[in-house]
């Protein structure tokens, strides 16, 4: 066996996931496998804190974010695309490199299939790999000149109605250049790896990422004419709640702030990356194929 190129290993699952009882088991039984075949392949492994307190699992030792972001070399997330996301975010500013073993349903950043890991792991282990870097976006909310809450998100950010309201109107600038006012039950910034995501369904575009580039989609538009557009991921682009009430943003579905008028959502490039490891050979169209079902999947 050769040796794993990757000595310090930290194993991430499914952080706030309210499984319980069948669900949880299965969770907590994949990570220690994955976590035994880990060290069979000479790596120190470690636990994600809240991964080792929700599972249980204290056979390795444990570390919060920041001592994995600065002693590891690698990370291995057991999950799914919305487990990956949370890690990726949390981890880009350490540039720590990240596999995903899908435990989940879609798969688009969780790209080897628990059932194979085995086979799949080793020979990325010795640096038979692609690298691949992902863009992230960085959002503010200001309020009275101020940031009053900011986040990271890989997906996409999004400004939408309360569940009971009418929609909402939104002032909408490029690079301090009026774009429109637009009245619509919601508006989508989405990164190409968020091109898959909400945005999809509210029919805009899909983005290889390899494109420097957002996409903007309105939710449910109240002029039909106002279509997705692509935009350059050097642009700033400014959202500002005109109108409507319970409006609120979310950033990857897994942040939420509630707005009021006036409120302004600063989205732009963030400063870092998320870098991703695929199996040797992977290919972005063959994961879109089989996750979109193009040609029965095969």
């Amino acid at each position: 066996m050769m040796k794993s190129k990757f000595r310090h290993v930290a194993l991430f699952g499914k952080h706030h996931t309210t499984a319980h009882g069948g669900a949880l088991e299965s969770s907590r039984r994949a990570l220690d496998d994955v976590a035994q075949f880990l060290t069979r392949q000479g790596c120190d492994v470690v636990l994600d804190q809240e991964t080792a307190l929700h599972t249980g699992l204290n056979q390795h030792p444990m570390l919060d974010m920041d001592a994995i972001g600065q002693q590891c070399d690698l990370g291995l997330v057991v999950g799914g695309d919305g487990t990956m996301l949370g890690i990726g975010r949390q981890m880009a500013r350490f540039n720590l490199p990240l596999m995903g073993i899908n435990q989940g349903r879609l798969g688009f950043i969780t790209d080897i299939p628990l059932q194979s890991y085995q086979d799949v792991l080793p020979p990325m282990l010795q640096g038979h790999h692609q690298t691949e870097d992902r863009s992230l976006l960085q959002a503010h909310v200001m309020r009275d000149q101020r940031s009053v809450f900011s986040a990271l998100a890989m997906n996409d950010v999004v400004v939408n109605r309360g569940g009971t309201s009418g929609m909402v109107e939104l002032r909408v600038e490029v690079d301090g250049r009026f774009v429109s006012n637009q009245r619509a039950d919601g508006l989508i910034i989405a990164t190409p790896t968020g091109s898959t995501a909400y945005s999809l369904s509210v029919g805009g575009p899909l983005m290889h990422p390899g494109i420097g580039g957002w996409v903007m989609a309105p939710i449910a538009p109240h002029t039909l004419s106002n279509r997705p557009i692509v935009l350059p991921e050097s642009s700033e682009i400014s959202i500002e709640i005109v109108a409507g009430r319970y409006v609120s943003a979310n950033f990857d579905m897994q942040a939420l702030a509630d707005l009021i008028l006036g409120d302004r959502i600063v989205v732009k490039r963030s400063e870092h990356t998320v870098r991703f490891l695929h199996p040797a050979g992977w290919n972005y169209f063959d994961t879109l194929r089989k996750k979109m079902h193009w040609n029965g999947g095969d």
